[in-house]
């Protein structure tokens, strides 16, 4: 067995509505059951969102501001004044200052740009900037990507006479600044109709209020920063970032083609995945460990060697940034792990700092913590010397990371973001209360379904239905993203045909899946260690999206899943391995990389003369033996058995029990049972049972008659019998019972005595004899079964004990 990451959300067939609408667009039924899960309802939205153009963009006028913005920037440009372009250190700031950068110069402006540095400045519109400005003769600042919090900032840039233009998407304080005019989706009195613009959606849509057409190459910018800041991929979005794409595949910039090439990506198929997962790092890592100029300078380059130089720049400074996050990651798991280990529970909010911490990372820190732990998580950098924290937090589904922080706005220096993700500083003397706060706020809105993750699945269908055609078809609904996630497929009771790590250090998993007669390969990155995990009889539940595998000429369906799960017991074969031991204490490391609730206790069975042989080589724990009466038992060290019974989820099997009754005993002590590890030898001769046959059981009470007359102790004629049979001395005292349950004979004081009239009866009217048989199926089975005959006939046992 081996447990979902996520509880799976299927979302509801609507098959009567997608045949219609299949039917109406020619498409196929599942990519229309796909469009009515987008709320793409009928033929004209449906065909809007897969065709959608420029022409079909909301007018820039429609968003607050603009009105004022655009004479003011016109008179500025005329009047030859000095303009300053102010933006922010993420991808999305990079871009938008870049895409304002090609505005000015395309106007003919004159201006100068500033970013501020993440780690010695932090986010926002700064004072001391402004006042280099003015120093600079500049009479207009545009803001981008940023300003909408900069209340103190923007009231001391109006009185040194300088007007402030902010364009934005965050989040709007309760206060707003009074600038010269904010743009920005999101104020509340704005009615622009789409609220889901980057920072430099709103960029281009001052440019493109400003000059109308905008230059087709600037919407790879308008692309990189959308898909990097996380926006919905949906309306206009969809539009921008499609056709960005696709001017991006067709002749990329020269800092755009520069990244490409050191990322290692194709440009002959840009898609959003290329952006988020290898230029968007790059672009990062520029503001995040040296300066983001850098990034904008490559995005602004006309000249080729300049963009070579920096992106080979970008792409050292994101393997920095990689190793460094690792760091990072280790040392807050540790001391998160600790707290558990003492006794400590996972807080509902995570919050910890790190002295010397660098700020410029603790974003993506705090992405990795929550996906490990799935709590809403802070991750903070304390300055050594002014004892200053600058954090980034990432939240879940359920809370509010901005009114969260606005619950802590009195310990706080400067604070702002999103629902899902923020920033904040604040002083090492407020983090104690800091975190309380917090973890207070937060008992009052999440619960413990807030903390399992959910994941959403398009539609449930088996392999042989992913076709090519089919994934044709899904290609089209890209670019995917936030709002607009590729398609994803519940697959239940999948084939495994082969399982296999893959990747330099083994940790992705390879798999070949059979269902209906298709053959389909499916990778999952980052789970190689399941491969331990994966018998070849297990049936495999998975969540997929779905892909094409183009190799020298060949084409075939892939799937990348998602989450994957094997719903049933699994059986592990190492018999007759020579070290049993060994293989215990192996498997017992491997359990230890299944994620948190994949593994909670393990238990090595043996019988009781064995025990005190196997204690010195395993710990108390984790040691029981078959016990004749009660089933099993721990021998030391623990009085509630029941308790610690049900706790096992692995099944080490040392030996084979003794009856089938101490095996199905076993499996109704362990309901939790996951897996059961085989590593028991062959066994002795002289403990052989053999099915039980009356020709059998006829030739030894022969013997015995003939051997009454003889003064024999019992033990004299056990061994006399296994000359003359060749059975085991065990078969045979078994055999003994039956005669004895039967009335055949009787035992005194170590010897045999014959019944002279015995009443004749059937063999299997002993219930000796009947478990004579079972006993000897079950050891065939263990011994010398194949190994799916053996799995297949555990899990059926296991089935029946737990019931």
């Amino acid at each position: 067995m081996i447990k979902s990451k996520y509880n799976w959300k299927c979302l509801q067939s609507e098959r009567q509505k997608a045949e219609q609408l299949a039917s109406d667009m020619n498409i196929s039924v599942v990519f229309a059951e796909l469009l009515l899960r987008r709320g793409l309802v009928d033929p004209e939205s449906a065909d809007k969102f897969i065709r959608g153009s420029l022409g079909e963009l909301h007018d820039p006028f429609l968003l607050s501001g603009m009105q004022e913005a655009v004479p003011r920037i016109l008179r500025a440009i005329e009047s030859k004044e000095h303009i300053l372009i102010y933006g922010d250190y993420d991808a999305d700031g990079v871009s938008s200052t870049s895409l304002m950068i090609r505005l000015m110069r395309h106007l003919g402006a004159s201006f100068d740009y500033y970013i501020p540095h993440r780690s010695k400045e932090g986010y926002g519109l700064h004072i001391h900037a402004v006042d280099e400005a003015k120093r600079n003769g500049v009479s207009l600042i545009i803001t981008v990507d940023t300003g909408i919090s900069a209340v103190n900032q923007i009231e001391h840039a109006n009185a040194l006479g300088m007007d402030v233009i902010v364009t934005d998407h965050h989040e709007p304080p309760a206060q707003l600044p009074e600038a010269y005019a904010l743009i920005n989706p999101k104020l509340p009195t704005c009615p622009y109709p789409f609220k889901g613009l980057a920072g430099v959606g709103v960029a281009y849509k001052l440019a493109s209020a400003l000059i109308r057409q905008v230059p087709e190459d600037w919407l790879q910018l308008v692309a990189l920063g959308t898909i990097a800041d996380l926006m919905p991929l949906v309306d206009e979005n969809r539009v921008l970032v499609s056709r960005g794409l696709q001017s991006m595949t067709e002749q990329p910039i020269i800092g755009a083609a520069a990244l490409l090439r050191v990322a290692g990506g194709k440009e002959s198929s840009v898609n959003s995945t290329t952006v988020g997962f290898s230029m968007a790092p790059r672009i990062n890592a520029s503001g995040r460990l040296s300066h983001a100029k850098r990034a904008v300078s490559l995005l602004t380059t006309e000249d080729h060697d300049e963009a070579e130089e920096i992106a080979t720049e970008l792409d050292l400074l994101n393997r920095e940034r990689q190793q460094m996050v690792e760091n990072m990651v280790q040392e807050a798991v540790r001391r998160l792990d600790d707290d558990i280990q003492n006794g400590k529970k996972i807080p509902d909010v995570i919050v910890i700092a790190g002295e010397g911490w660098n700020v410029g990372v603790v974003g993506i820190v705090a992405s990795k913590i929550l996906e490990r732990y799935y709590r809403p998580t802070i991750i903070l950098g304390i300055h050594p010397e002014t004892g200053e924290c600058k954090g980034s937090a990432r939240s879940i589904p359920g809370f509010d990371l901005y009114e969260a922080l606005t619950e802590c706005a009195d310990l706080l220096d400067h604070y702002g973001g999103h629902t899902a993700a923020a920033g904040m500083s604040l002083h090492k003397d407020s983090l104690k209360a800091f975190d309380q706060r917090l973890n207070e706020y937060a008992a009052g809105i999440l619960n413990e379904e807030h903390f399992i993750p959910v994941i959403t699945a398009d539609l449930e269908c088996t392999l042989d239905e992913i076709s090519i055609p089919l994934i044709r078809e899904l290609e089209i609904m890209a670019p995917f993203g936030m709002d607009n996630p590729s398609p994803r497929m519940v697959i239940r009771g999948a084939a495994l045909v082969e399982s296999r790590k893959m990747g330099r250090e083994s940790n992705h998993l390879k798999l070949s899946l059979r269902q209906n007669g298709a053959v389909i390969e499916a990778i999952a990155f980052g789970k190689g260690h399941l491969a331990d995990f994966l018998t070849e009889s297990a049936r495999i539940d998975l969540v997929v999206e779905a892909g094409v595998n183009e190799w020298n000429g060949s084409v075939k369906p892939q799937l990348m899943i998602q989450d994957l799960a094997v719903s049933h017991l699994q059986v592990f074969d190492f018999r007759s391995s020579p070290s049993p031991l060994g293989i215990i204490d192996e498997f017992a490391k491997k359990l230890e990389r299944l994620k948190s609730g994949q593994s909670a206790g393990s238990a090595a069975l043996c019988r009781q003369a064995s025990a005190d042989r196997y204690r010195s080589n395993l710990e108390d724990s984790i040691l029981w033996v078959y016990d004749k009466d009660a089933g099993l038992i721990q021998p030391h060290g623990y009085s509630d058995n029941n308790k610690e019974a049900a706790s096992i989820t692995s099944l080490f099997m040392l030996e084979l029990p003794e009856t089938t009754e101490q095996l199905d005993s076993v499996f109704a002590s362990f309901p939790q049972l996951e897996r059961v590890i085989l590593v028991h030898g062959h066994q002795d001769k002289y403990e052989r049972i053999e099915i039980p046959t009356r020709d059998s059981f006829k030739q030894v009470y022969a013997m015995i008659r003939a051997f009454a007359s003889a003064a024999m102790t019992e033990e004299q004629l056990l061994n006399r019998l296994a000359r003359q049979t060749g059975m085991s001395n065990r078969m045979l005292r078994l055999t003994l019972e039956v005669f004895e349950d039967l009335q055949f004979l009787s035992r005194d004081n170590g010897k045999i005595v014959l019944n002279p009239n015995p009443f004749k009866q059937p063999l299997d009217s002993s219930l000796r004899y009947r478990t004579i048989g079972s006993m000897a199926e079950m050891e065939h089975m263990l011994l010398h079964g194949k190994s799916a005959q053996v799995a297949e006939w555990i899990i059926a046992r296991n089935a029946a004990g737990v019931s």
